[in-house]
């Protein structure tokens, strides 16, 4: 299953590539194309499995209109727990509606792949709403990792920008 998600984010890397460079223009005059934001997360762990987690992330979005986008999220997480943590690569594919000006809804599925120990891979479902600037975005989301029954609350603070010509 490794091998599969790792197979499929090479495929989007390398697709992807020459598309960095185009951008075209919708019927209303924005310009679609990337952008890319880094940011660091942290939330709580719903069900007292975990004690708190913590993460970072990379979000490649791609813009269709002014109010809608493609996103790809992956990164790392980690779960505390005292003597047994857990660590997991979330890579997730979304969707992101501007419902009013830079205030958002994400929605995001995918896979969390086991980093430690001996963790399988799992669905991870998470929708999120935040507010997003030229540079700036916060959202809170919830997660929900299918296969271990950890449901997190979580602040995504991240920086980005337009990659767009």
């Amino acid at each position: 299953m490794k091998k599969i998600i790792y197979i499929g984010l090479l495929s989007v890397c390398i697709g992807s590539g020459n598309a960095f460079a185009q951008t075209s223009q919708t019927n209303d005059g924005y310009r679609k194309g990337f952008r890319l934001g880094f940011g660091i997360n942290g939330g709580l762990e719903m069900n007292q499995k975990y004690e708190a987690a913590l993460g970072a992330d990379a979000r490649l979005q791609y813009d269709l209109s002014q109010k809608t986008s493609v996103t790809f999220t992956s990164g790392y997480t980690h779960l505390f727990q005292e003597g047994d943590d857990a660590g997991f690569v979330p890579v997730k594919f979304g969707f992101k509606y501007f419902f009013a000006n830079n205030f958002y809804a994400l929605g995001e599925a995918g896979a969390a792949i086991g980093a430690t120990g001996d963790l399988d891979n799992s669905l991870l479902l998470s929708p999120s709403v935040g507010f997003a600037n030229k540079y700036i975005d916060i959202s809170l989301r919830y997660e929900n990792y299918t296969d271990y029954n950890v449901d997190q609350l979580g602040i995504r603070i991240a920086y980005g920008f337009s990659l767009k010509k």
